[in-house]
């Protein structure tokens, strides 16, 4: 049988109440009647049910309808004893000739109560009437065929067949159901579940009672196994893809796993892989980015900016999980970090004084023309030997006794100027000694 005959059963949950589960009928054929004119409600509960939970709202009005009936039978007793007195009667009826009658609502009945027959006679019109009066209480998981308020005539057979509540779990899918059956065999049956090559909980003989039984089957499955390059399809009734495993005889070793988690249900068809997995570690030295920190300087030119610390890139140690998985190495995994040394931050100096727009004596003369002859022009330039840099080649005593900062050629191309012009003030074209005549030119 497959899978998709009993996956209409719901899973059980803490609030599901069992009461309100459907009868099964087994074995009685019900034919379509109008609804019945009295309702019935359990006097019983599952045997399986939570210890001292309490009893359902039904057992109080069932006691009181078993009261009544008692005092009912006890009157019917009474009636019996009229009864026995009635066959002198029926001589005078006889003899008055209106015995026909009577005798016509006399009725020999079969009642089959939960598999015990007896046959009886009766003057009850209907169902109802002869439950009543014979003292069979049923509930609304009882089968009764014909249906209560069939009407009765002489020679019917009447069936009563007890509900039991069933707590049925088929390969992991629980549901709370009530069952006519009498033995776990029937219940399979009822419930269209092939017993063949399944797992039960109970034997398929073990009877069940009225107060109910929890079962738990778990159908044959056909499930395959992908493993060390070969496919082995197996016949089980296992609980877990753990032991679907062991069952096709495949050993898992070390960090060995499968491609669904091994205490999955393992489900008919399903195709699960080994994975054969080895593994190693490596540790990896890698650099942490320092940050800069920049802070304003009045006494620095805007567009200036001097590096008071420099920055230091920190270390840190990484592990790395290297696995192989059936022969394919895998993505390197980060498993651990440290930190081996701590990054240092660049603090950075940043010029907001205003620069001077010109320099008495200076102005006028040609400093693009002796930048070109320096520099190139290039405000960031540095001779081969490190010595001098900038426009105008500054070595850096010389720029910081001109009021400068850090290095010429970290200050802008206009600060450059300025401070080239104040060195002309002060010593002429004698520091350009070669380029000096472009001021002039």
């Amino acid at each position: 049988m497959s899978n998709s005959q009993y996956q209409t059963y719901e899973p059980y949950g803490a609030a599901y109440d069992p009461h309100s589960a459907e009868t099964l009928a087994y074995g009685v054929q019900v034919a379509p009647t109008p609804p019945m004119p009295v309702t019935y409600e359990d006097t019983y509960r599952p045997a399986y049910d939570l210890p001292g939970a309490p009893a359902p709202a039904s057992r109080a009005g069932a006691s009181r309808r078993a009261a009544r009936r008692r005092k009912m039978r006890g009157a019917e007793r009474a009636d019996g004893t009229m009864r026995r007195l009635l066959p002198q009667a029926l001589v005078v009826a006889f003899l008055a000739g209106g015995t026909t009658a009577f005798v016509a609502k006399d009725k020999a009945i079969e009642l089959n109560v939960d598999g015990k027959p007896r046959t009886l006679h009766t003057f009850a019109d209907d169902v109802t009437e002869l439950l009543a009066e014979e003292g069979v209480d049923v509930g609304a998981h009882d089968v009764v065929a014909p249906a209560p308020g069939t009407a009765l005539s002489s020679g019917d057979e009447i069936a009563v067949h007890y509900g039991r509540p069933l707590r049925l779990t088929i390969d992991g899918q629980r549901r709370e159901v009530w069952t006519t059956a009498h033995t776990v065999e029937g219940a399979l049956k009822q419930f269209g579940v092939r017993a063949e090559g399944a797992y039960l909980s109970a034997a398929r003989s073990q009877r069940i009672g009225r107060e109910g039984l929890a079962l738990d089957v778990r159908t044959e499955r056909a499930v395959t196994v992908m493993a060390d390059g070969r496919s082995r399809t197996v016949r089980t009734n296992a609980a877990t893809v753990r032991e679907v495993i062991e069952e096709a005889g495949i050993t898992l070793r070390g960090q060995d796993t499968t491609s669904v988690a091994p205490g999955s249900f393992p489900r008919d068809g399903q195709t699960v892989t080994v994975l054969r997995i080895t593994g190693t570690k490596e540790v990896r030295e890698e650099t942490i980015p320092f940050r800069v920190e920049r802070h304003e300087d009045a006494s620095l030119f805007k567009g200036t900016e001097v590096v008071e610390q420099a920055g230091r890139e920190g270390v840190r140690q990484v592990t790395y999980s290297l696995r192989t998985v059936n022969g394919v190495k895998q993505k390197p995994r980060r498993i651990r970090t440290e930190v081996v040394r701590e990054p240092r931050a660049q603090v950075v100096k940043v010029g907001t004084k205003p620069l001077p727009q010109s320099v008495q004596g200076a102005d006028g003369l040609n400093w693009q023309g002796l930048a070109a002859c320096e520099s190139g022009g290039r405000p960031n330039a540095v001779d081969p030997s490190g010595t001098y840099g900038g426009l105008y080649q500054f070595d850096t005593r010389t720029w910081q006794s001109l009021g400068g900062s850090g290095r010429p050629q970290d200050a802008t191309a206009a600060e450059q100027t300025f401070r080239a012009k104040k060195l002309y003030v002060r010593r002429g074209a004698s520091p350009w000694p070669h380029c000096g005549r472009r001021l002039h030119g």
